[in-house]
């Protein structure tokens, strides 16, 4: 299966973390400026094909959100679960987790991962049910964090 992310930062920590997973890259017909080149030029390097798209084509992919002229089709990354937990505590020697509970809108999640992932968090813990779900939006707000913590 694949999904959509978007936004300068989450293409760019996903092709830092994980460039195989990249299926297929759009851009806005007509953007140059000096913070996307770049990163077209490493998605070209890697060899990910770019495709170029109107305004409305990428604002219906993303359901109207800000894509800063770039949108991407990957493919889904590990969702880790309870079971996972145990490896990880053993894998470091002081874990740091933050657990969440109440989190149901996605740009709360992502600025979560975000502050997570700033202060270091080895992973976000965050029930199923009546939480939001870490969705394209949650890793746009996340702006990469969400490639980063577990």
């Amino acid at each position: 299966m694949s999904e959509i992310i978007y936004g300068i930062h989450a293409v760019k920590a996903l092709l830092e973390r994980d460039p195989q997973r990249f299926l297929e890259v759009f851009i806005l017909k007509g953007r140059d400026d000096r913070r996307l080149q770049p990163l077209i030029a490493e998605l070209e390097a890697t060899g990910i094909v770019i495709q170029v798209a109107n305004r409305q084509w990428l604002d219906d992919k993303v359901e109207g959100a800000v894509h800063q002229g770039i949108v991407a089709r990957v493919r889904e990354g590990r969702q880790y679960q309870e079971n996972d937990l145990p490896g990880l505590l053993e894998s470091v020697d002081t874990p740091f987790l933050l657990v969440l509970d109440g989190v149901t809108d996605p740009h709360n999640l992502g600025a979560c991962l975000r502050s997570a992932d700033a202060a270091g968090v080895h992973a976000v813990i965050v029930p199923r049910d009546r939480s939001a779900q870490l969705n394209a939006t949650a890793k746009k707000v996340a702006c990469g964090a969400a490639e980063t913590c577990r």
